[in-house]
């Protein structure tokens, strides 16, 4: 329970993340959209998402409707453990389909409405995260059943969600402005958002990762020892590889890194080692850092670099797993055996890693591009803003993230003069651009 609350956590930081990555005319709308992926999403989980993933029968693909609405979810033993009845496995499990979403969904920034973004958590949550996560870790899944390792998301949490996000910036299309060469480039409005964030998900992925041993024994111990060191190693070696260029000590390339390393080390905080958790640090945080350019050779406004990170670093994790996944690591729980990857000389770990990496992203890359194709055709559901200029906090939310998003405020729809008065000026609602003359050109 209380790792479920710490992965919920991590929902608001994705947020903050986000929000300071941004500029800030659409801050506000990012930290609201994570926090619409926990209340949509957490209505698709009791609806049928739980069901659909961790039902106790099905095919090799998708589970069954049998614990629709949650029924029969109680104290039964879970598909994950038979130490952890199937509700808190429910509630735990509930929190990283909640996160999933709000991940992908930082692509909408600065040009995407709210609407079709709610439509889009609930249907992607049920035909894309639900089916990955079913192959991945039920035990009829064919994944799990073929082999694949990924102890707490490698593939149904962070190749699935930078696989969209990629798959949402193709199709909504670039940002106004954008140059093929050099993008959008603007500074990140608010670092001080980036570092709260980065704190919320550090601190959220001991439970992320050490709560998937669904118990309190060494092998969680060992996910969480390791998951802090690949996440220090990463920060450390995405700041040097900035300073190299602008002899400048980054915070963001440094928040960034941290991100990079957690994420690589999510397939295999249960499986490796120590010293290879360095390793997966020094990868992540090198392998993610160059990803940030695959953008532009792809002519993509991909802005917050989720694919990047999420993605490429979900691909990382996930293959080097498959060489440095050790038997005696996953057998520190007391139950779990497993044939190790290549430092047990199980080579075709590697095999199975790369054929789980290959489905999950190729198929959330491709069902996320035919969500969105079939939602930008209904009426109301159109994906864009049709005014990016004022930003999305503007058109869509009509609040900010702070109050001195304008320069000046047109007043006289709140104070008319009778004759003889003089209008003094008068402050409207904190942080509302209703009828202003002239508000600041934002970035």
């Amino acid at each position: 329970m209380t790792c479920s609350a710490l992965v919920l956590l991590m929902i608001p930081g994705v947020g903050f993340f986000y929000s300071g990555l941004a500029r800030r005319k659409s801050a506000l709308s990012l930290i609201m959209l994570a926090m619409l992926s926990i209340a949509v999403v957490d209505f698709q989980w009791f609806f049928w998402g739980y069901s659909l993933t961790f039902s106790h029968t099905g095919s090799s693909f998708i589970g069954d409707l049998s614990n629709f609405g949650l029924m029969k979810t109680l104290a039964q033993p879970s598909v994950g453990s038979t130490k952890v009845p199937d509700l808190l496995f429910c509630l735990y499990q509930g929190m990283f389909a909640a996160i999933t979403p709000a991940l992908a969904i930082g692509a909408a920034v600065d040009r995407a409405r709210v609407l079709p973004c709610i439509v889009f958590m609930f249907v992607w949550a049920t035909i894309v995260y639900d089916p990955i996560a079913y192959w991945t870790w039920n035990a009829n899944g064919w994944s799990f059943v073929m082999g694949g390792l990924d102890f707490a998301g490698g593939t149904p949490v962070h190749i699935s969600s930078g696989a969209a996000a990629l798959a949402f910036s193709v199709m909504i299309g670039k940002r106004t402005g954008y140059a093929k060469s050099a993008g959008l480039p603007y500074r990140p409005h608010n670092v001080t958002h980036i570092v709260l964030g980065t704190v919320f998900l550090w601190v959220g992925w001991f439970g992320f990762n050490g709560g998937s041993a669904l118990a309190a024994n060494m092998r969680a111990v060992m996910a969480c020892i390791v998951t802090h060191l690949a996440a220090s190693v990463g920060g450390i070696t995405w700041v040097l590889l900035d300073y190299r260029l602008e002899k400048k000590w980054s915070v963001v390339g440094f928040c960034s890194g941290a991100i990079a390393g957690l994420v690589a080390i999510t397939p295999g905080s249960g499986f490796v080692t120590p010293w290879a958790a360095v390793i997966f640090g020094i990868v992540g945080g090198i392998g993610c850092n160059f990803a940030t350019k695959l953008k532009f050779l792809m002519g993509v406004d991909e802005a917050l670099d989720i694919f990047a990170v999420h993605g490429i670093g979900g691909i990382i994790g996930n293959l080097l797993t498959g060489l440095f996944a050790a038997d005696y690591i996953a057998a520190l729980d007391g139950f779990t055996a497993i044939p190790g990857g290549w430092i047990n000389h199980n080579y075709v770990q590697l095999g199975y890693q790369i054929a789980d990496c290959v489905a999950g992203f190729s198929y959330s890359f491709v069902l996320t591009c035919v969500i969105l194709f079939i939602m930008n055709l209904i009426p109301g559901l159109s994906l864009r803003i049709d005014n990016e200029e004022i930003g999305v906090d503007d058109h869509q939310l009509g609040e900010f993230a702070y109050d001195y998003v304008e320069l000046q405020r047109h007043t006289s729809d709140i104070f008319q003069p009778t004759s003889g008065e003089v209008a003094a000026p008068v402050s409207g609602r904190a942080g509302s651009s209703k009828s202003s003359e002239g508000p600041e050109k934002m970035v």
